[in-house]
């Protein structure tokens, strides 16, 4: 596997944030094999805010492991906005987790097409009692690369969705 540079401090701020809020992470991995999930547990003391994570790199896996339609599946393919939401959605119904992320994607080198290239990547992140935030990224370079930037935009948007809504009390806003 290649190495994997993490933007300073992302995971111990998102680790800080999860515990603070006293919430757990589930994930649910295609074309990064397991990568966040290995990435998150990298850290010592993940057990009190990770709980699983779950390869369903077939399209088996994924209606098996997280009800992901096979009839969807064969409908607009793996890679796709809806099957990426029912991954994370899947996993959040399934798992005593708060937060849910999944990717589905063309790592490569082979296996894209010209409506799906080699480096498209399809993110879902879903939290219990809110409507999930799917995205699509269309990521440069070869298979390594991918999926670390892949791991990468996944923990970013986590991240950011923990983080306050509203500046503190004590901090102005920048509208001030």
């Amino acid at each position: 596997m290649t190495a994997l540079t993490l933007p300073p401090r992302l995971l111990e701020d998102l680790a800080d944030a999860l515990l603070r809020r006293h919430e757990r992470l589930g994930t649910a991995e295609s074309c990064t094999g397991g990568w966040i999930a290995t990435t998150c547990t990298d850290l010592a003391g993940s057990s009190a805010w990770f709980e699983r994570g779950v390869v369903t790199y077939s399209n088996e896996a994924k209606t098996e492991l997280l009800g992901v339609p096979a009839d969807l599946i064969a409908r607009v393919g793996a890679v796709s906005a809806e099957v990426a939401e029912h991954m994370a959605c899947g996993l959040l119904a399934r798992a005593p987790v708060d937060w849910a992320l999944a990717v589905t994607g063309v790592a490569g080198p082979g296996g894209g097409s010209p409506a799906k290239p080699v480096g498209t990547v399809w993110l879902a992140l879903a939290q219990r009692g809110a409507a999930p935030r799917v995205w699509c990224e269309h990521f440069a370079g070869d298979r390594a690369a991918v999926r670390a930037q892949t791991v990468i935009s996944g923990l970013q948007a986590l991240h950011r969705a923990l983080q306050p809504a509203d500046p503190a009390p004590d901090q102005p806003s920048l509208a001030s």
